[in-house]
């Protein structure tokens, strides 16, 4: 796992390039409804229901969304080009953005958890976008291109704080709660990135499919996947380089779904403003988002599992300073981190799982593994409210670096197996 692919050198055509360039730009108009999520869920149950210990409600049904839609989204998108399930799942973050916003006003969680599900099942359904990005590269250039798409959501980062802080300041002069009044700015933003996506032309499945004539020195490997119609999730479990791919995948976006419920209820535990908490979670995501183009060009040069352990490590450090340090600025820094091991194992996991599919079958295989993750998240989330009313905070921070350690155990079990060889 850790040997580089063979090094090639591919010029990349114009039309890959505007069509990359498009994908990136509509993930930075969709990304900041997302962050909005994680970032004000925690805080707009608590208002609701009065518990602490629902607080991982809104990042469990966030997971709960992503396991429900990404196999089938995956499925779809296999069968009709992605750019079909890029679209279903915007339209419906769009119209579950309103609900959540509608939720506060009415005063209802029943209306937030629907809500909450539909914006989650849209948001994840778009996350196709990924697989459209590896469809148009051949696999020595797979990790950067997923690089260059997660770039585009740091333009999400920037938008998170202004609508943040345009609702703090207008919020209460217009009647409507603080928190929900960035949940009615969403919709125009994607709207926005639907308008972009609709310009991708042609589909990046069709690309994938013909990959030798938009790249003329590429040479197909021999046996690349199975056929549409063959796909075995068992299959892609059994094999020990995609079996760690998964569970580096989970264990990062748990640790991370643990964290993010952390880090609202921390910073406002301590009397920070909407304001200041909606930056330190940007801080996180410029670290999940910032450098991903770095990350996927190293995992490219040195192999996916040289990135995938050391972001799960990583993780396992920030981890700990958001639970134990009681500082704006120690806080912060821990939640950078953890994005930036989630980029980590998340950019090099989901290159090396389109690096075992074939482009007939890679919308499942990336939809399972989202699937898993989400399945962690649900956990995971459920899980951290409770911890956090009965035992306090370092006990969700001791469960969040216990989760970052599975997948080291697996891969020292697997290597003894092997004779010490890395899979």
């Amino acid at each position: 796992m850790n040997s580089p692919l063979k090094t090639l050198a591919f010029t990349v055509p114009p039309l890959i390039r505007k069509n990359t360039a498009l994908i990136a730009l509509s993930q930075s108009f969709t990304g900041a409804g997302m962050q909005l999520a994680y970032g004000l869920g925690p805080l707009m149950v608590y208002q609701l229901t009065g518990s602490a210990g629902l607080s991982g409600l809104s990042v469990a049904l966030i997971g709960l969304s992503r396991f429900a839609v990404s196999y089938p989204i995956g499925k779809i998108t296999d069968a009709y080009g992605r750019l079909p399930g890029i679209f279903f799942g915007l339209a419906l973050a769009l119209v579950g953005a309103l609900t959540v916003g509608c939720s506060l006003i009415a005063g209802s969680i029943a209306i937030f958890v629907g809500g909450m599900l539909i914006f989650g099942m849209g948001m994840n359904a778009s996350q196709q976008m990924r697989v459209a990005a590896t469809d148009m590269y051949p696999p020595q250039m797979r990790a950067r291109a997923l690089g260059y798409v997660a770039m585009g959501s740091l333009l999400g980062l920037c938008l998170m704080p202004i609508m943040m802080t345009l609702s703090d300041r207008y919020a209460a002069g217009m009647g409507v709660d603080p928190l929900a009044l960035p949940w009615f700015m969403v919709p125009v933003l994607i709207i926005g990135g639907m308008a972009i996506v609709r310009t991708v032309r042609p589909d990046p499945k069709h690309i994938g499919l013909n990959l030798k004539h938009y790249y003329p020195d590429y040479e197909a490997p021999k046996q690349q996947g199975s056929h549409a119609g063959a796909f075995s999730a068992w299959a892609l479990l059994k094999k020990p380089r995609t079996l760690l791919a998964i569970v580096c995948n989970c264990a990062g976006q748990g640790n991370m779904s643990i964290v993010m419920v952390l880090t609202s209820l921390v910073l406002s535990h301590h009397g920070y403003t909407l304001t200041q908490i909606s930056y330190s979670h940007a801080f996180h995501s410029a670290g999940m988002f910032a450098f991903t183009i770095p990350l996927g060009k190293m995992a490219d040069r040195f192999g996916r599992g040289s990135i995938m352990y050391p972001g799960v490590g990583i993780s396992v450090i920030g981890a700990g300073l958001v639970a134990f340090t009681p500082t704006y600025a120690m806080v912060t820094l821990g939640t950078f981190l953890v994005g930036l091991g989630w980029a980590g194992a998340n950019v090099a996991s989901t290159a090396l799982l389109a690096d075992e599919t074939s482009t007939a079958e890679r919308g499942r295989a990336i939809g399972l593994n989202d699937s898993f993750g989400g399945s962690m998240t649900v956990l995971t989330a459920v899980i951290t409210g409770p911890l956090i009313e009965f035992y306090g905070l370092p006990s969700a921070g001791l469960t969040a670096v216990a989760l970052a350690c599975i997948p080291f155990f697996l891969l020292a079990g697997t290597m003894l197996r092997n004779g010490g060889r890395m899979p």
